[in-house]
């Protein structure tokens, strides 16, 4: 997958690799605003055992 990725993106190893960190940003930030909050709703936490 990672290969086909690498060979479709267009340019230079440079430009490849600054395209590459621009689109995990994206995901990421589409995870953090989206997924992670919608998840939040389905995963309810542990109790908590540990005490000071």
């Amino acid at each position: 997958m990672y290969g086909a990725l690498w060979r479709v993106l267009p340019g230079p190893v440079w430009l490849k690799l600054v395209i590459l960190l621009v689109l995990v940003a994206a995901v990421l930030l589409a995870c953090v605003t989206w997924v992670f909050p919608w998840a939040q709703e389905y995963v309810f936490p542990q109790d908590v055992t540990v005490t000071q």
